[in-house]
């Protein structure tokens, strides 16, 4: 598994948002952000001077910019800036567990949905579903 990965956690939760950085924490880089905006802000930069990032933890319910919007400003950049690259892998880290933004997160192109509480069994296997080596 590689130990470099950059990743953005993007969760208005204080406890939510330590216990997705204790267990990313060993797989990488993490950084933080507790709006939508910043976490957009923060993934153009990487986009456009590097390094990009792997992976992207987003939470629907933030300020400034909900985490669908936010999810689907970040494919638009993808596809406008590197369409080239593979695209970032993009959790939904939600208290949401109902059908309409399930479906609507996967519409816009996340690559797994996990409901919060959070459990470290139930992040190592949606993480393992998404870098499977």
């Amino acid at each position: 598994m590689n130990t470099e990965m950059k990743i953005l956690v993007a969760e208005d939760d204080f406890i939510a948002r330590k216990v997705l950085c204790k267990f990313l924490q060993k797989h990488g880089s993490v950084d933080i952000t507790e709006n939508g905006k910043e976490a957009l802000d923060m993934f153009r930069s990487g986009l456009q001077n590097g390094p990009t990032y792997d992976l992207v933890c987003l939470d629907i319910m933030m300020p400034k910019l909900n985490g669908h919007e936010t999810l689907e400003a970040m494919r638009e950049a993808e596809d406008l800036v590197a369409p080239e690259n593979d695209p970032c892998k993009i959790i939904m880290t939600t208290a949401l567990d109902d059908s309409e933004n399930i479906l609507k997160s996967f519409d816009n192109q996340c690559n797994g949905y996990i409901t919060k509480p959070y459990s470290f069994t139930k992040l190592q296997s949606e993480f393992k579903k998404i870098f499977p080596a």
